[in-house]
């Protein structure tokens, strides 16, 4: 147990590749299934890894494939799955800080009202209680306008709001229609909620836990907080902007809806690239700009310790601020009077790069194993499924095994290994008593 602890960059990959065949076993069985046949073991592996993944791509048509009890194994397995991700990673973060010297600890304290790493069985019960919470009321508003607005009898609605409510607050994209939100592409009641939920799920417990104490205080804010709100927020304007750029004459996404159905689909379709996975047009038919500006949205994703996948808004930034310094000519990467440490360069540089690697080399595959694809369709799939993003410009279902095995490789890769390859470096950040001669190679 104690080498588990002191190794958490492989406890985590065991824990994940438990869970996802339990799940994988349990969708065997025939009681998972409407027919009385098993899945087939390659359907039930990628369900399992998309649902313990928080993706929700799918093989399959999920309503009428699977049984309740099949269902109900999705849904168990999401939540395992949105809260050992969030459980994990927040953990993580803290064991960090706990090997920072006193100087850095007294820092990182000042900086941040996250829970002490003393007491990690009151921090997982925050973390349970505040999940809950905001699935609930996530469902409360759901669930009342199916049985408003649709008729649905009153099980029904109860069913299909806790359904979705978890899927949105963890980021994953199941959804219990054919055409996953299509037919509420102009409903507010049912839209709004969504949105959300997978933009609450994809700030993170750290901001969620400091923002609950400092909400109207944004000056008081710690760097990562900022980072993460503000650039979530300012991805949400930009990311809806262009979607609306580039839609707002196509016939077969946003060109037949009103001027504020528009506002509504493009906000929702920007929010759910980003790692919700729902959507609310159809994707397939999107121009490839448009495409291509929600595949950038997917590998930035949300914000760290959270169920959103992609490198994470706060590495976004941080390299963003790395180039301004460097080409303004500054000794130091300063955010609002905050200068970020080298090491945390390094970390966020290596993160990008090595999702980059994963992201081409995935794509490079799938080109290998299907034909007649688009390149840029093809890198969407990648990215989406390393992202844990879910959506897809393709039918998955028609893809080679081969193909889907990829995807199923993608979606576990991204979901582990960027926090697993990101807290090792941390944790093994050390201090030499002495440095090399300086060497300047020529760059660009």
């Amino acid at each position: 147990m104690r080498l588990r602890l002191r190794q958490p960059e492989r406890a985590i990959p065991l824990a994940f590749l438990g869970a996802i065949a339990v799940g994988t076993v349990l969708l065997l069985l025939p009681v998972s299934r409407q027919d009385p046949d098993s899945a087939p073991v390659v359907v039930a592996l990628f369900t399992a890894t998309s649902a313990v993944c928080v993706t929700g791509l799918t093989v399959v048509d999920t309503p009428s494939y699977w049984s309740t009890t099949g269902l109900v194994l999705i849904t168990l397995l999401t939540q395992l799955g949105g809260y050992g991700i969030m459980a994990m990673a927040t953990l993580l973060s803290l064991l960090v800080s706990q090997r920072l010297g006193i100087r850095g600890r007294l820092i990182a304290q000042a900086e941040s009202s996250a829970v002490g790493i003393a007491n990690p069985r009151r921090l997982l019960i925050r973390i349970a209680v505040t999940m809950l919470g905001c699935e609930v009321v996530i469902a409360v508003f759901l669930a009342a306008r199916y049985w408003a607005a649709y008729d649905y009898p009153v099980g029904r609605a109860i069913w299909y709001a806790i359904f979705h409510a978890i899927q949105a607050f963890n980021n994953a994209g199941f959804a219990l229609y054919r055409t996953s939100m299509t037919e509420f592409v102009g409903d507010w009641w049912i839209c709004v909620p969504l949105i959300l939920g997978v933009f609450a799920g994809s700030l993170g417990f750290p901001v969620l836990f400091e923002l609950q104490h400092r909400f109207r205080q944004p000056l008081r804010w710690s760097t990562h907080t900022r980072l993460t709100v503000w650039g979530s927020l300012g991805l949400l304007v930009f990311g809806s902007l262009f979607i609306l750029l580039f839609e707002w004459t196509n016939p077969h996404t946003l060109g037949a809806l009103g001027t504020q159905e528009k506002l509504l689909a493009a906000v929702f379709q920007d929010v759910m690239s980003r790692s919700g996975g729902l959507n609310s047009v159809d994707i397939a038919a999107m121009n490839s700009e448009t495409l291509t500006i929600m595949t950038a949205l997917m590998y930035i994703g949300g914000g760290s310790a959270s169920t959103a996948g992609g490198i994470k808004v706060t590495t976004f930034l941080i390299l963003a601020f790395v180039i301004w310094a460097e080409v303004r000519g500054e000794p130091d990467v300063v955010v609002r009077e905050r200068r970020i440490a080298e090491s945390t360069q390094r970390q966020a540089t290596t993160v990008a790069l090595l999702a980059t690697a994963v992201i081409g080399t995935g794509a490079l595959a799938l080109v290998a194993l299907t034909d007649d694809v688009i390149f840029y369709r093809v890198l969407f799939e990648a990215t989406s499924a390393f992202a844990t993003t879910g959506l897809t410009s393709l039918p998955t279902s028609t893809l080679p095994e081969s193909a889907q095995l990829v995807l199923v490789v993608l979606m576990f890769v991204g979901r582990v290994g960027i926090i697993t390859v990101a807290s090792g470096i941390a944790l093994n950040t050390r201090r030499r008593r002495y440095r090399y001669p300086e060497e300047r190679p020529i760059v660009g």
